[in-house]
């Protein structure tokens, strides 16, 4: 897979201290104490921004989650974690050295390099729409009451539907190398692991201003693509809280 950008290297990077400081709290300060009540149920709502660099994917799409506190250190989604569900769409370009045909392009660009271009110079945009549905413990941080931090794992799955839209230069490719061209509609779901984080601007008790990164690798499309895909979420919007733990 090509190089990510640094701005993923650095989501992934806070992600995982994230995740860090959240499992040091939750081993060795699992009673922390708070000046003010903690709610017990949590709805964010948020704008989502992701990328994949892999396929320079870029997506923009709505952010929702659910939470149930358990303790003031750990959250939970629906029965059995942090439950999110989005739905993002974007576009982005499939490089030909990322696919199964890649090995055939190279042999034939190796036989006749004037009539056909090496896989890596062969490029398909496409536009897409994806649904994710991810579950895990969420782990908080209150030290501080004016901000919250969270970390989390991801697990769950992704769904992704792709539309690739084949340049007049590509399609004889196909034809020449005696290969059935893929279908231009494509769809996929699987799963995916992860680490993720953020924290919460504490409006009040009841109202937060939430912020979090998301760092998410899946294997999507393995009918087409050969390698594994990084993406980067980024997310922000309000929180809702009510009850009482």
């Amino acid at each position: 897979m090509r190089g990510l950008p640094s701005l993923l290297l650095a989501a992934v990077a806070v992600a995982r201290r994230l995740f860090l400081c959240a499992c040091v709290v939750f081993v060795c300060y699992p009673a922390l104490g708070q000046d003010v009540a903690i709610n017990r149920y949590t709805v964010y709502t948020g704008f989502d921004y992701t990328i994949s660099p892999s396929r320079d994917l870029t997506e923009r799409g709505f952010d929702l989650d659910f939470g149930v506190t358990v303790k003031p250190w750990l959250g939970l989604g629906g029965d059995f974690g942090t439950f999110g569900h989005d739905i993002i769409s974007g576009g982005g370009t499939i490089n030909g050295s990322e696919t199964i045909y890649a090995t055939a392009v190279a042999a034939a660009h190796q036989q006749n390099p004037t009539v056909i271009p090496p896989p890596n110079q062969i490029s398909v945009p496409f536009t897409g729409t994806t649904y994710l549905f991810a579950v895990g413990p969420q782990f908080y941080i209150r030290k501080w009451k004016a901000v919250t931090f969270l970390a989390r794992p991801g697990l769950g799955g992704i769904h992704e539907s792709a539309d690739l839209m084949f340049p007049p230069a590509v399609v004889p490719l196909f034809t020449a190398l005696a290969i059935t061209p893929p279908s231009s509609h494509q769809t996929d779901t699987t799963w995916f692991v992860g680490l993720g984080g953020g924290f919460d601007i504490n409006v009040s008790r009841r109202v937060g201003i939430r912020f979090t990164a998301d760092w998410v690798n899946t294997h999507l499309f393995s009918n087409l693509l050969t390698d594994r895909q990084n993406y980067a979420r980024f997310t922000v919007g309000p929180t809702w809280r009510w009850g009482t733990l």
